[in-house]
């Protein structure tokens, strides 16, 4: 009997970190599997040799998003890449909460701004509440906010204002947009996230597995996030009903096949309703340990899908 080859992709600063690294790999040897963590920046490894690549801790993409990207499209063509990369490149620009919410999903109120725009006019209109050319949801009255790049990870480069912060918080657009030209996302601050937290609805294997709460993220005047992500607040939550129904509804939303692993981050609205902040397909933390048998789920699900890429 063959065993099933398994990588689980990192990357070099983020290996020790990954909290969900040891407990798949166990249950994946358990199951016999011979189990490799390469980093996908290497030039080195041959990933023709693995039966099933799987994307965990790439948390170091974000700054050349276009590379990873193109290896990931490599990758596929000699060993199946999971999550594959159709839903890859769709999920890490978050331009994706605009499909989200077309589809019908309640999302945080999102205003775009894009590189060549005017950014200053943009924040200005923002803070006025008028709709943006790329925009979703309805902003309304706000007391605080958020400035973030739309292609991001662990909060990097994110950070929470008051609106007498206007200042501060036009240089930081002004450099994403202009001087970095990345797209950015500016969102009302949902002030029910101080006492409520996130909750990050977990789904394996195309499934709901578990979920967790996050302690809020984003402090004014905490500045930006030094590292890969920013320190979190980690606790079980057992989701309501209202939760279950706007995960599963983001979940349906996702292009391609089923998804290996979801990871549907909510906040709640002015009015307690659950709205999605994120959708995490790409690298996301799973917190494993957080979920009654999810390291078993997760490693069966990665095993049942092993074989052949698609592309080959």
């Amino acid at each position: 009997m063959t065993l099933a080859r398994v990588a689980l992709v990192s990357a070099r600063e983020a290996l020790a970190l990954d909290e969900d690294m040891p407990p798949l790999i166990d249950a994946l040897t358990a199951r016999g599997a011979l189990v490799e963590t390469p980093c996908w920046d290497d030039a080195a490894i041959d990933w023709g040799r693995f039966d099933v690549a799987v994307l965990r801790s790439t948390w170091d993409y974000v700054e050349r998003v276009e590379e990873f990207l193109q290896w990931a499209d490599r990758c596929r063509r000699v060993t199946r890449l999971l999550n594959p990369p159709e839903i890859v490149r769709w999920n890490t620009d978050k331009h994706y909460l605009a499909a989200l919410a077309a589809a019908g999903v309640p999302v945080v109120p999102t205003r775009f701004v894009e590189p060549g725009s005017d950014a200053d006019a943009e924040f200005e209109c923002f803070l006025a509440g008028a709709a943006g050319s790329v925009s979703v949801g309805a902003v309304t009255e706000f007391a605080g906010f958020v400035v973030k790049p739309s292609i991001g990870a662990g909060s990097r480069d994110a950070a929470r204002y008051r609106r007498s912060d206007a200042r501060e918080a036009g240089a930081h657009l002004r450099r994403l947009v202009v001087a970095e030209r990345r797209s950015a996302m500016l969102q009302p601050y949902l002030d029910r996230v101080d006492d409520y937290g996130e909750t990050a609805v977990i789904y394996l294997g195309g499934r709901y597995s578990h979920a967790i709460r996050k302690g809020p993220l984003l402090r004014v005047g905490d500045g930006l996030v030094a590292g890969l992500f920013a320190p979190e607040q980690i606790s079980v939550r057992e989701p309501d009903a209202a939760e279950l129904r706007v995960a599963a509804a983001a979940f349906a939303v996702v292009p391609g096949e089923p998804a290996l692993y979801a990871r549907i981050d909510l906040i709640r609205d002015d009015h307690g309703g659950p709205v999605v902040l994120e959708l995490e397909l790409t690298e996301p933390s799973l917190f494993l340990l957080y979920g009654t048998g999810a390291g078993a789920a997760l490693s069966q699900a990665i095993l049942d899908r092993a074989g052949p890429s698609p592309a080959r």
